[in-house]
């Protein structure tokens, strides 16, 4: 979780919240487990969880939802 601080972090907070079927499913367009390509892509797959449509066999919980849209909103830390 995050820091004393709240300080998130992509390795620490975000990266474990895609599984390796997420991953698997996304590899054709990016790899989830990648900083860098999540960072690239952050707008689009936090519409897709948001949505609901992401994963594809089913919505995170709000929770996950919710921290994901505060590690893109603090400038989705490394």
């Amino acid at each position: 979780m995050a820091t004393e601080d709240n300080t998130l972090s992509f390795a620490r907070d975000i990266q474990s919240l895609f599984r390796e079927e997420d991953r698997e499913s996304m590899d054709f367009a990016f790899d989830l487990w990648n900083y860098h390509d999540v960072r690239t892509y952050a707008q689009n797959i936090l519409e897709r969880l948001t949505e609901g449509s992401m994963p594809c066999d089913g919505e995170w919980p709000e929770e996950q939802v919710a921290l994901f849209r505060r590690w893109v909103e603090a400038g989705m830390p490394a």
